[in-house]
């Protein structure tokens, strides 16, 4: 059987997304470069990939996928194992806390977290734009409020969706290893729950081979 094909640069945060559930399962893919600087993601062929003209794509066979988050739980379903369960759609309950934590991921942690690693990172290293102080303060006062929450939470469970692994957790990873390259990495010290969190996460050894390849501009 013919690997799956995941389509753009590995460095990408939705691209790292859908390869590191991809290495949770152990299944055999194969990352074709797309060169945004040249625009490819808005050539013909990508678009016939993807019609919105982003990363990633995905190809298994004669299906073409879109959204990180979806190709990622296409992924984990069709690789599912006893033993790699990440969505525990066997259990109702665990499964709906999965989703609860995936949704927050998407709708309030990544909101608040990603305009950091832009301002500090993406904008002035790789696109020449200075850092917008006034954006990055703002950012950190809602994040803040965010990690409050999940320091709650990681105190009373080992993972967000309860004492076990989820993609609910991997979800995370990509965003947060970038901003862990940003001058305000240090915030997370103040939240030890979350901390022990994102030290259990990055122990992963799936997570460990995804991170090399993801090797963040310098603050």
């Amino acid at each position: 059987m013919a690997p799956v094909k995941v389509f753009g640069p590995a460095m990408s945060t939705n691209v790292a997304r859908v390869i590191l559930c991809l290495e949770e399962v152990g299944a055999e893919y194969e990352v074709v470069n797309i060169d945004m600087k040249s625009q490819e993601h808005k050539s013909p062929e990508h678009l016939a990939r993807n019609p919105f003209g982003q990363i990633p794509a995905f190809q298994d066979g004669h299906l073409l996928l879109w959204e990180s988050r979806a190709i990622s739980k296409y992924v984990l379903r069709k690789y599912k194992k006893d033993e790699v369960d990440l969505l525990r759609e066997g259990n109702l309950e665990e499964a709906a806390m999965v989703d609860v934590w995936t949704e927050v991921e998407a709708h309030t942690y990544n909101p608040a977290l990603s305009p950091i690693v832009y301002q500090c990172l993406i904008g002035p290293m790789m696109r020449g734009v200075p850092t917008d102080e006034k954006v990055v303060a703002e950012s950190l006062e809602k994040l803040k409020k965010v990690l409050e929450v999940y320091e709650a939470r990681l105190s009373k469970h080992s993972y967000l969706a309860g004492d076990f692994v989820s993609f609910a957790d991997l979800n995370h990873f990509p965003y947060t290893f970038y901003f862990m390259a940003t001058p305000h990495a240090a915030l997370f010290d103040s939240y030890p729950h979350v901390k022990a969190w994102w030290d259990r996460l990055m122990a992963r050894p799936a997570v460990k081979k995804i991170a090399a390849t993801m090797v963040p501009p310098k603050a």
